[in-house]
């Protein structure tokens, strides 16, 4: 007898929209044959809500699911912290020291970390309006760029291995990752954070290139780059999501 595969009318929808005390919350709809029940996740970095829902589930259910659950919603959104837009007169953290952007002129220049009139440290940016938040972006890549090649070179110097490859992306989930070809990648958010965070999250991924796991062997080669591992965890739990706030 011919096996009869079961299908469904329509494509799911992309969102769906939920309703707390006359708020509407959007909520993305990712359906994956490995879940077993319906799942709701809030994104402490960006706020976004995801509900999984198994793959012969209704969307009807799921709706159902998190018109029950808007309270929750509304609640954990509220405990994302609020966004901070890079432009003129933002406050944003460089290597942990906070710095005032400075739009100082319209003609095209270098952005430079330097202190204003009175000694405050600033990022001065001269640009068109339109464009000092990539350019305050993109100075913040560079210079996020700039300490990890230098600390990953120290760590993998010590430990004898090299890296293949650097990248620096807007990583959501990790603030690093080692690739089974010795590809390291991280998030320029780290640039924010202060120096001693960057330069842990540099060794703990130069360590994988010793051992791909987080083995007690892993732990004493990644103690034997950087003893301050228990300091910095403690920063990246404490205030790491903050870091996703700029931008």
């Amino acid at each position: 007898m011919p096996v009869v595969l079961l299908r469904r009318s329509a494509p799911d929808p992309t969102h769906l929209t939920v309703v707390h005390d006359g708020t509407p919350f959007r909520v993305a709809v990712r359906r994956r044959a490995s879940a077993r029940r319906i799942t709701l996740r809030v994104s402490s970095a960006t706020g976004e809500v995801v509900l999984t829902l198994p793959e012969r589930t209704a969307v009807s259910a799921a709706q159902r699911f998190a018109d029950a659950h808007s309270a929750w919603i509304a609640g954990r959104v509220a405990k994302v912290p609020a966004r901070i837009t890079l432009e003129d007169g933002a406050v944003v953290p460089l290597r942990g020291v906070p710095h005032r952007i400075l739009h100082w002129s319209v003609t095209s220049g270098l952005t430079v970390a330097t202190r204003d009139g009175e000694e405050a440290p600033v990022i001065a940016v001269s640009c068109q309006a339109p464009h000092v938040g990539r350019r305050v972006r993109d100075f913040l890549e560079v210079e996020a760029r700039r300490d990890l090649v230098e600390a990953v070179t120290r760590h993998a110097r010590t430990l004898g291995r090299a890296p293949k490859r650097l990248t620096v992306r807007d990583t959501r989930s990790r603030w690093g990752s080692c690739s089974a070809r010795g590809h390291l990648n991280f998030s320029w958010r780290l640039i924010l954070a202060p120096s001693f965070v960057l330069d842990y999250l540099a060794a703990h991924e130069v360590a994988h290139l010793a051992e791909m796991n987080h083995s007690e062997r892993y732990w004493r080669v990644l103690e034997g780059l950087y003893p301050r591992v228990e300091e910095a965890e403690r920063w990246l739990k404490r205030h790491g999501t903050e870091l996703h706030r700029y931008g």
